[in-house]
């Protein structure tokens, strides 16, 4: 088993395992809408691939970063569209 690492989702400490991606750390944190779609209808992982990009989050103030292709790093900080 991995060690867990500590990242912030919207400003609340979560713990996941190393290795884990971004989409499924938002998962396990209970958030279920990622972003808003132009025309305001809520987004989540769709292909799980990095191809649709509706996982987009911001990580570490880098918005428009694909959560299913991000690996969870120690201290990372990721916000969804609020």
């Amino acid at each position: 088993m991995t060690d867990p690492i500590t990242l912030t989702i919207n400003g609340r400490p979560v713990r996941v395992p190393a290795g884990t991606v971004v989409a499924i750390a938002l998962a396990l944190a209970g958030e279920s809408r990622f972003r808003r779609s132009v025309a305001g209808h809520p987004r989540g992982p769709f292909c799980g691939m990095g191809v649709c990009f509706e996982c987009s989050v911001t990580i570490d103030g880098r918005p428009h970063s694909r959560s299913c292709q991000t690996l969870c790093a120690e201290g990372m900080e990721v916000r969804t569209d609020d």
